[in-house]
């Protein structure tokens, strides 16, 4: 109650200040008489909200509407009261400023009391957040034995219902869909997988496009439950790599970047706001999401799975995936903003979240091993060559450093130098000689590494430069530092040399 209490005092204490600015540029004699009208009115405006409940602490839950009738009870009584004693008064107010000023109050009131319900109302999922249970080791129970023949009829009317006869002999021989441990599940309910008995079948393939599925994570999870060790999980979607060429083709040049821009915002940018991706799926119902290619990949391996292979056909793609594991703690709102907090090395061995501007699809994160292996591992920038989570607009953005701009929070905190060595992922430390591991942890990183002036091809080159740089900067910090700022500039305006 008293939070609310003072929220409404500094309201009419704000309201009241900018009128009076206002009234300074007019009348100033009158400021004086109505800032104690205002006043007056601030406390019969808190007398009669703890009259109709407005501060009541059992609001706390209550919808918009009645909190709105309680400010509009507030406010229309203030409103009767001036009405009637303004007039009875020996000074001189004007009626009309008055009404106005208590109207402005609950007016501004109202969109307060809007923004905090839809603050609650973004951030408050109303499914629940799926807990994970644990499990011993399961075997498949169902024998492995053949359909017979009607089995196989109906199963092969199901798929051609929602695919194509290729697709179909492509699914008997890769996911041995004319066996009895394999399930094929033709529903976007969730229902659909709750009923099946657990660890009954050895192959699950669901036939229905993740892009029009809410709930993908929470699908992902009960499957891990429903399969065996090692049970195999084959599920289909709409890359969007596949939509952006369509929109492309479709338009003439210039107006389909233009109708691509449009389409982006709405069906890539809006669902990842924090504040707005709740709206957006209650809005959409989840469906004819757009996915990447990253994304489905990360989304499995969040949910416990290990992806075996990928088979494309025209418009869509096959993904192949063997349970590995328990999925990871389910969280209820998991929103990718276009900001992000990356642990990093610093000094003392201490870990600093270190700010950047997203440029990877969502739950990147979780397919960084299986990104690597496929390209032959990391370099010596701690990232993976031709990597295929990075964005259009995210290679753009490291061309031009324009990524790392909000690590400038984090210089202005005093976590990092302006020259220095690179932080580094713990996993990327973890590589780096111990000698050189002590060295880096007696020093602040910097915002601009070495690695632009010496231009290290090899691990080995990599090591060589830091340890020059920080053996000269534990001699002469200053000048060593200095040197180093000038030279990246010259590397930067006439070798063109920029971001990884």
């Amino acid at each position: 109650m008293g939070k609310r209490i003072l929220n409404d005092i500094i309201l009419w204490l704000l309201c009241g200040t900018l009128y009076t600015l206002f009234r300074v540029m007019a009348q100033k004699e009158e400021v004086m008489t109505y800032a104690l009208l205002f006043g007056a009115m601030a406390t019969v405006w808190i007398m009669l909200g703890l009259l109709f409940r407005k501060y009541s602490s059992s609001y706390k839950e209550a919808w918009y509407w009645q909190e709105l009738l309680s400010l509009f009870l507030t406010a229309g009584g203030l409103m009767l009261i001036l009405h009637f004693v303004l007039p009875l008064l020996p000074w001189e107010f004007s009626e009309t400023v008055a009404l106005w000023m208590a109207g402005v109050v609950a007016i501004a009131d109202a969109v307060i009391q809007l923004a905090a319900h839809y603050w609650k109302f973004a951030l408050n999922m109303t499914v629940p957040v799926m807990e994970i249970e644990k499990r011993e080791n399961a075997v498949v129970v169902r024998p492995d034995e053949p359909r017979n023949w009607k089995s196989q009829r109906t199963v092969h009317e199901t798929v051609l219902s929602l695919t194509t006869e290729n697709e179909y002999r492509m699914l008997v021989g890769e996911a041995r869909l004319n066996n009895k441990r394999t399930k094929v599940v033709a529903n976007r309910d969730l229902y659909s997988f709750l009923e099946i008995p657990d660890y009954q079948y050895d192959t699950l393939v669901d036939l229905i496009l993740l892009n029009e599925v809410r709930g993908i994570n929470r699908r992902f999870c009960i499957i891990n439950k429903k399969l065996p060790d090692n049970g195999r999980y084959v599920c289909c979607y709409r890359p969007q790599e596949y939509i952006k060429r369509k929109i492309l083709n479709a338009w003439p040049k210039g107006i389909n970047h233009i109708v691509y821009t449009a389409w982006f915002v709405w069906k890539r940018l809006l669902p990842r706001l924090l504040l707005v991706s709740r709206l957006y799926y209650d809005v959409t119902k989840g469906k004819k999401r757009v996915l990447s290619k990253t994304e489905v990949l990360g989304r499995l391996y969040y949910c416990g799975f290990e992806v075996e292979k990928i088979i494309p056909s025209e418009h869509i793609e096959y993904i192949f995936a063997r349970r590995h594991s328990q999925p990871y703690d389910q969280q209820q709102i998991k929103v990718y903003g276009p900001l992000i907090k990356l642990p990093r090395v610093c000094k003392d061995e201490k870990i600093v979240y270190f700010y950047k501007f997203r440029t990877m699809h969502p739950y990147s994160e979780y397919i960084q091993k299986y990104v690597f292996d496929k390209r032959g591992g990391m370099n010596i920038a701690d990232k993976s060559d031709d990597d295929w989570r990075i964005t259009t607009w995210g290679r753009w953005m490291r061309r031009y450093w324009l990524d790392e701009l909000p690590m400038l929070i984090n210089w202005l905190r005093g976590d990092v130098k302006l020259v220095g060595i690179r932080p580094l992922s713990r996993t990327m430390f973890n590589t780096y000689p111990e000698d050189l591991q002590r060295k880096r942890t007696q020093t602040k990183p910097g915002l601009i590494p070495p690695f632009y002036i010496d231009h290290p091809k090899t691990f080995d080159e990599l090591y060589a430069s830091e340890n020059k740089y920080l053996d000269e900067y534990f001699r002469h910090p200053f000048l060593t530092d200095a040197k180093y700022f000038f030279l990246t500039l010259h590397s930067i305006l006439f070798k063109r040399m920029h971001s990884a």
